[in-house]
């Protein structure tokens, strides 16, 4: 129901999510601001006025995620911050975080890992987390940093709209090294119909980001928000 519409058509369709907006007031406005529509954004729970800034995004057009902070190896000395689901922690204490991120805000159509590889690779700790996204409708996407994530399998199982990222476009803050991320993620999905890229509002990527849909749009290749490219098992 907040999918932001698309054609529909066969070509090639690259989508792209921007993640950490709430995070910094400053990078967040100019996010919004000036990325196209099509680009979906991930909000960060820990962020500051998400509702107001969730309903300027949705007001320029963006379709929206919301970013649930998950434990990566390393944890705590690597921490994504308050309320972070661990493989420690009971369901239900997952569950109460997993809840406190999503009631930050509203109008998002799935939700993203923020870091998370070591309990996206445990299923006593992931089975729990998807079955309640499942509950609640909401698609999962997988950053893609990890091989070793058991979403794509646990999605199926319980029929959760799921899409992986096929690359981080942004890695290293360089304007050339971006637009080389870019264009090798036009290449993708001009070889297999889509391709996902990932990145993080930084002022950098959202200039990159920016210009490059511009020109990729005049070679043909459409920009799609997120729930255009999730493989949602219940419709086959």
């Amino acid at each position: 129901v907040y999918a932001r519409p698309w054609s529909g058509g066969r070509g090639a369709r690259v989508a792209i999510v921007i993640g950490g907006l709430s995070v910094s007031q400053t990078g967040t406005q100019a996010a919004i601001a000036k990325l196209p529509a099509e680009v979906t954004l991930a909000f960060a729970p820990q962020g500051n006025s998400i509702g107001r800034w969730m309903q300027a995004a949705r007001q320029s057009g963006h379709e929206i995620v919301m970013q649930v902070p998950l434990e990566p190896f390393d944890y705590p000395k690597v921490n994504p911050g308050r309320n972070t689901l661990t493989v420690a922690a009971s369901a239900d204490e997952n569950l109460k975080s997993l809840h406190w991120a999503l009631s930050r805000t509203t109008n998002y159509t799935g939700v993203m890992n923020y870091m998370g590889a070591r309990f996206s690779a445990d299923a006593a700790a992931m089975e729990p987390f998807i079955a309640e996204l499942g509950k609640r409708g909401l698609a999962y996407i997988d950053d893609g940093s990890s091989a070793r994530s058991l979403a794509p399998d646990l999605a199926l199982k319980d029929g959760v709209p799921f899409v992986a990222g096929d690359m981080a476009i942004d890695a290293v803050q360089d304007r050339g090294e971006i637009l080389k991320k870019l264009d090798s993620l036009e290449a993708t999905a001009r070889a297999k119909g889509t391709a996902v890229g990932i990145g993080s509002a930084f002022d950098l990527t959202v200039d990159t980001v920016s210009s490059w849909v511009v020109e990729a749009k005049k070679r043909g290749i459409e920009i799609v928000p997120i729930s255009a490219v999730a493989i949602d098992p219940q419709k086959g």
